[in-house]
């Protein structure tokens, strides 16, 4: 039992091979986190670079007012937390020079989640692509030009993004992905859908199904939530 007064020590990221995260960082009290559209920008700069270093494969990514969603897979044990912590820094000395502001920016440490990929990733990418939806920010994900949604679904080259095999397999060509891509938006989420996927991003667990999570629980010895 640690001593009074002593930090109990952060229980490690976990990390499996070939399995994405899904990440949530907000803006500390929920207070903004970009300002203006060079914000934006600058914040995706180093978010690719910062992918490209520390080895992750960013697949789907919004930027809001408040808060950052990005759906990656880490090359290795450390490399989510390493790009989170570099980005974290550098965007956060960006925006208090030129900001004129000072402190903290984020809340703590970032949110993540496990997901079985071959049944929630590209659900995922949608509760992704369509926060500013939900949010009433636009009426359609095409209007909101901090997401992946275009790469997706309009096939706009985005230097950020790194296609996961399974929105490869939709379609031989770009054309023909970014068209089934589209047709999955026909259908919105169900409200069971997006509380499931809250549920787990804030409990810091896992998005999948029972055999999934019971796989991942074995492994860490039951010690993630479903």
């Amino acid at each position: 039992m640690p001593r009074a007064g002593s930090r109990v020590p952060r229980r490690p990221r976990s990390w499996f091979r070939d399995v994405p995260l899904l990440i949530l960082q907000r803006g500390n009290n929920r207070a903004a986190c970009f300002y203006a559209e060079e914000d934006y920008r600058f914040y995706l700069q180093w978010l690719q670079l910062n992918a490209e270093h520390y080895g992750c494969a960013i697949h789907a990514y919004v930027l809001m007012t408040n808060h950052v969603h990005l759906m990656m897979t880490p090359k290795e044990r450390d490399s989510a937390s390493k790009l989170m912590q570099s980005l974290g820094r550098r965007y956060v000395q960006y925006v208090n020079r030129v900001h004129h502001r000072s402190g903290t920016l984020w809340e703590g440490r970032f949110r993540a989640s496990l997901v079985e990929a071959e049944s929630h990733l590209l659900t995922c990418y949608r509760y992704i692509e369509l926060n500013p939806v939900r949010a009433a920010v636009v009426k359609h994900p095409a209007d909101y030009f901090w997401s992946s949604y275009r790469h997706h679904a309009l096939g706009t080259a985005d230097r950020v993004v790194t296609e996961h095999p399974l929105f490869k397999a939709l379609g031989a060509t770009r054309a023909e992905r970014a068209e089934a891509y589209r047709a999955s938006f026909r259908t919105e989420l169900d409200e069971r859908e997006v509380n499931g996927i809250r549920t787990a991003l804030n409990r810091g667990g896992i998005l999948g199904s029972d055999r999934f999570r019971e796989a991942i629980s074995a492994s860490l010895g039951g010690a993630m939530s479903a």
